[in-house]
């Protein structure tokens, strides 16, 4: 679509971008960009909410200089973008398509619409009990509908490959979608007259322009990526995974036992393999025909989450890798000469640091009142911790080092136990049903994080093992009309009505 110069009323474009993605530098460069080629332009933006509920929304309007002066008027610009009068819709993450949408911004015979396919989960669906993240796909089928013309392409990818940020992706996107009445080298001359990060931004824009031309839509299900281990360990683990392993489960087993690696150390990686490999040894003993090993390729999964909890130790590890750091220079767009400050925000509560004590200690500590109420003042307040400086860093790494002694540390001990109960729950299971024993073997994904979230969900997974063991009905559709019940609402009621209609029906 393009939009001549003598449109009769301003330009509209709205942009719903999230925090680090560039919205500010955007908007500066699309008003940059009217502004040098004879437009009039003006931008507001309204903050989105923090954590993750709401992208801020960025609303820029230009009108031709030379209209303008033609009727004898100044234009009147909007503070905040009109339903039915956007000509340029851009999303920056595939959810923000449907707020976009949702709010009435795209409509089918005036609004160009660019989104990125990539996701930015919720709180909401990271907090999930299970597996939380909402299906994109009818998003995408009412975008093409509510648009007049609908671009899609992974616009975080595009930005990682090319080295830039998304912001100049998506200013590329802009500019080869056609809605603006501006050349590509009028883009490009944008960036180089901004005198900041030209070759990257350069790059990143090309990789935009590339992406919308193809107008690529990513979104089928793929395999299993394919992974390749470097080092004698991940080698070594490996030879394992492909000479003791059915080929429908090397795959999964691989990447679980390179993150048990990763996590802890390569013994840690042959003990999650030795599970793997009695799960698989169990099912052989059953009638396997039809399901391809489905029930050992589930424990791999599952198992590796459980192995590779989170606690305060790997919080720690993996905010102080050199990949983090420069992985946040390069979204930053900073150069080598340019310090970057990063602050962390901990607030651990006194049982996440139970979890780390060794398992004496922490067990007397979470039961002893007394000991409760002494080290309560300790961790009211959260921490806020400066890891681009010596002393913050090293406060990190410490905690990260512990990971030798995680063995000896109270949750290691009560993970090891779940872990157990939960593979004798499945072998159970397996005798009698092996889609029963498939359900339990993926009902333990909604244990997982740690505090309220942990506790939550280990409640009602071990609730849904008990009352399945005792139904006498399908016990496999029982344990996923359960879980899907107790992963519905954080207070319990779906799953407390799920359980109610049990009884009613026994």
């Amino acid at each position: 679509m393009n939009i001549s110069s003598d449109h009769q009323r301003p330009i509209t474009i709205a942009m719903l971008a999230l925090g680090g993605q560039g919205g500010g530098v955007l908007t500066k460069w699309l008003v940059d960009l009217a502004e040098s080629n004879g437009y009039r332009a003006q931008s507001t933006y309204v903050a989105g909410v923090a954590q993750r509920t709401g992208a801020t929304v960025y609303c820029v309007e230009m009108f031709s200089q030379a209209e303008i002066d033609r009727v004898g008027r100044d234009p009147v610009f909007t503070p905040y973008p009109v339903p039915g009068d956007v000509d340029l819709v851009v999303a920056g993450e595939l959810a923000e398509t449907g707020r976009a949408i949702q709010k009435g911004f795209v409509t089918p015979n005036t609004t160009t619409l660019i989104a990125s396919s990539h996701r930015v989960y919720s709180i909401l669906e990271k907090e999930a009990l299970g597996d939380g993240i909402k299906d994109q796909g009818p998003v995408v089928e009412v975008a093409r509908k509510a648009a007049r013309n609908f671009i899609v392409f992974d616009m975080d990818a595009a930005s990682e490959e090319s080295g830039s940020v998304i912001s100049a992706v998506m200013f590329g996107a802009i500019s080869a979608s056609g809605a603006l009445p501006f050349s590509k080298q009028q883009f490009e001359r944008t960036i180089q007259e901004s005198g900041r990060a030209i070759e990257a931004n350069l790059l990143g824009f090309s990789a935009g322009f590339a992406g919308a031309a193809k107008n690529v839509l990513p979104l089928v299900d793929e395999a299993i990526a394919s992974v390749k281990p470097t080092g004698v360990n991940g080698e070594a683990l490996e030879g394992r995974v492909r000479q003791s392993l059915p080929d429908s489960v090397q795959s999964m087993a691989l990447h679980g036992a390179l993150r048990a690696l990763d996590y802890q150390d390569v013994a840690y990686a042959n003990s999650y393999l030795d599970q793997v490999e009695k799960a698989c040894e169990v099912e052989s003993t059953v009638s396997t025909k039809g399901h391809d090993f489905a029930l050992t390729t589930e424990v791999a999964r599952q198992l590796a989450l459980q192995m590779c909890y989170e606690d305060t130790i790997r919080v720690a590890d993996l905010k102080t890798r050199v990949a983090r750091m420069d992985r946040i220079r390069q979204q930053l767009g900073a150069r080598e000469d340019q310090p970057v400050h990063i602050v962390e925000y901990f607030h651990p509560r006194i049982e996440e640091v139970c979890d780390t004590l060794p398992a004496p200690l922490g067990r007397f500590v979470l039961a002893s009142t007394t000991a409760r109420k002494l080290l309560a003042p300790l961790f009211r307040k959260g921490r806020h911790i400066k890891t681009s400086t010596i002393s913050g860093f090293l406060m990190l790494r410490i905690i990260a080092k512990l990971k030798r002694w995680r063995r000896r540390s109270y949750r290691f001990g009560v993970q090891s136990a779940l872990i157990e109960d939960w593979l004798t729950q499945v072998y159970a299971a397996l005798i009698h049903d092996y889609e029963y024993a498939t359900s339990i073997a993926n009902c333990i994904e909604m244990v997982k994080g740690y505090g309220d979230t942990y506790e939550r969900g280990l409640g009602r997974y071990r609730e849904i093992v008990v009352l399945s063991a005792a139904s006498d009905g399908n016990k496999a559709d029982l344990v996923r009309k359960l879980r899907t019940a107790a992963e519905n609402d954080e207070q319990g009621i779906a799953f407390a009505q799920a359980k109610a209609e049990l009884g009613t029906v026994h």
